[in-house]
């Protein structure tokens, strides 16, 4: 039976659009409407420096008219934690919030966990006036670093294990114990992960398991990994996305803050990564003894370089530095180490095939395009300079030297404005832009007064 909302649409694809992506895009969506003919409302957003969507609601009749594009303000760029535009900056009331254009995102047209059947939800990516990316946002950083490694013709292949808390009303103050990799605790929560995943599919997530973590509900994701690395963070944002919307349809709260309660494990994003070649072999495999493959070691010695810096992103406000307590295995120092999960790079146990290590420093509350922005930039600066390697942490001596990872907000961003390779990967630019906004939110939260300090009775 035919829909008069694909007639409506067949009538307007007679319209010419002119580039080869917008044909595309035209064609996304009918082949989405032929899928979903009863979707009536799309979310289109923008993924700001926190990760948080930023965008609107459309009607249908408005779809296929992003094919051209829509505007947002660049300030969308200069938010803080509370949504507010951080005049420091530079990008806001000062020059008048001015507009850039906004293309979608290829093949990220998908039903939303809210309503599958009538909402979709649609990625956008900011440009510059003369129709390149926008340098601030988080997602063309990650492109323009991940090319600058294939052209060196190496092809990471990544995956992500992200970790959340699940609370009923009052916090979490009714939560039924749990215990690590306990498969019975599932039943607590059982329909709210069957409908993630179901949810997940639906957005061609494939999540390859569901744990449940050491702390009562606690659970982490792991999904497929992949050699589409920015759509790898794509459905990092869109999972976290689904989570708090089925949370919410069951009364419940997701939380993916770094460290939600003092007295429980904090909540990481965790990535795997091996790396291929030209012939698509994994060059971490190229072992002839028993010790890691040299070039394995040289990408290790550069991301341990540039972690200290790389904190600034990695734990991006002041709650994410509660989570680096001794006794949860969360590394504090950059180091490196096989079979150990205290240490900031771990090689987990594999086959040959299957050599990899796991970048343990993030937490859930990270920027999942800069994450994997700093990982890439450490994986260049280890391939491109010749740095040294401290031991392995189980060959550590009383006489080797311990890079301890800054512990507070305030000295991470201070080692990310100095540092040159960063600066020059990342951009001084966004560099100056991602350290206003984060020293306008540290400064906000030490500006209030809290209730400790009014319970002192001075």
């Amino acid at each position: 039976m035919n829909s008069p909302i694909l007639d409506l649409y067949k009538e307007q694809s007679l319209v010419e659009y002119s580039s080869i992506e917008e044909r595309e895009f035209l064609d996304e969506v009918d082949r989405y409407l032929a899928r979903y003919p009863k979707t009536n409302d799309i979310d289109i957003f923008l993924h700001d420096l926190n990760g948080h969507i930023r965008g609107r609601r459309i009607d249908i009749n408005s779809l296929k008219g992003l094919a051209k594009g829509c505007y947002f303000p660049v300030s969308v760029y200069a938010m803080s934690l509370d949504g507010e535009v951080v005049e420091a900056s530079g990008l806001g009331k000062y020059i008048g919030e001015p507009d850039q254009m906004c293309k979608p995102i290829l093949d990220s047209l998908r039903p939303s966990a809210y309503a599958p059947t009538t909402h979709a939800q649609l990625f956008l990516s900011m440009q510059e006036d003369d129709g390149s990316d926008c340098m601030l946002e988080p997602r063309n950083i990650l492109k323009k670093i991940l090319n600058q490694l294939h052209e060196q013709h190496f092809f990471p292949v990544m995956t992500g294990e992200l970790e959340f808390y699940l609370y009923p009303d009052q916090q979490g103050q009714n939560l039924k114990q749990s215990q690590c990799f306990d498969l019975d605790v599932f039943d607590n929560n059982q329909n709210v992960l069957e409908e993630i995943k179901k949810h997940a599919e639906l957005q061609d997530i494939e999540i390859i398991s569901i744990v449940a973590e050491a702390s009562s509900g606690q659970y982490e994701l792991n999904i497929q990994h992949t050699d589409q690395i920015l759509k790898l963070a794509d459905q990092i944002m869109a999972l976290k996305r689904i989570v708090k919307q089925v949370a919410q349809q069951y009364q419940l709260q997701a939380s993916f803050m770094a460290k939600p309660s003092m007295h429980k494990a904090g909540s990481g994003l965790h990535f795997h990564m091996s790396l291929l070649n030209q012939q698509r072999q994994n060059v971490f495999s190229e072992m002839t003894t028993d010790e890691p493959a040299p070039i394995l070691l040289k990408i290790i010695a550069g991301l341990i370089d540039l972690m200290p810096a790389s904190m600034a992103i990695l734990a991006p406000n002041i709650n994410s530095f509660r989570r680096f307590k001794m006794g949860n295995h969360v590394p504090m120092e950059a180091n490196w180490g096989s079979n150990n999960r205290n240490v900031a790079i771990r090689l987990p146990c594999s086959d040959l095939k299957n050599k990899r290590l796991e970048y343990r420093v993030a937490g859930a509350d990270v920027n999942p395009y800069l994450a994997l922005a700093v990982i890439l930039v450490g994986v260049l600066h280890g391939l491109r300079a010749e740095l040294p390697l401290v031991p392995a942490c189980h060959v550590m001596g009383v006489n080797n030297n311990v890079t301890y990872l800054p512990n507070n907000q305030l000295d991470a961003l201070n080692l990310l404005k100095n540092n040159a390779v960063l600066n020059e990967y990342l951009g001084a630019k966004f560099i100056a832009l991602w350290s206003t906004c984060k020293l306008f939110e540290y400064q906000d939260i030490h500006n209030q007064i809290t209730t400790m300090e009014l319970k002192w009775g001075i």
